[in-house]
């Protein structure tokens, strides 16, 4: 595995932070490779809680993937309801995420408008450019 850091103040960091990746006394333990992470950032566009969500996902089909449902003499695991509860924190840091871009005014959009029989033509024209007709 590559070296473990853990720099609560780097972007990467934070992302370790809120998917409790934060082993520092025995990095052996840790969940994901630094590489990783870089990797999570750049799928989400360098936006930390959407990239700490799709981490949450990953560790989620794992967990469905692994464990399943184990039970052994009075050991129960139920690796479904451990990934739902992961899938629930993966929403709300993608509810999060939403919640920040909108206060920051990060949500624009337009609308056409059609006056004359020019710009309906030229409305036409530009949705079949963009394959919607």
């Amino acid at each position: 595995m590559s070296p473990f850091t853990y720099d609560p103040t780097a972007d990467a960091g934070i992302v370790r932070l809120l998917i409790t990746d934060t082993d520092v006394a025995n990095p052996d333990n840790q969940i994901f490779e630094d590489a990783e992470i870089d990797a999570f950032l750049t799928l989400e566009g360098s936006v930390v809680k959407r990239a700490a969500a799709r981490a949450l996902d990953v560790i989620a089909t794992r967990e469905v993937l692994v464990q399943k449902v184990i039970k052994i003499m009075d050991l129960t695991t139920d690796g479904a309801k451990v990934a739902d509860a992961l899938r629930a924190l993966a929403k709300a840091l993608r509810d999060e995420a939403a919640e920040d871009l909108l206060a920051a005014g990060g949500l624009f959009d337009w609308a056409e408008m059609v006056v004359d029989d020019f710009s309906a033509r030229e409305r036409l024209l530009k949705q079949a450019q963009r394959g919607l007709i």
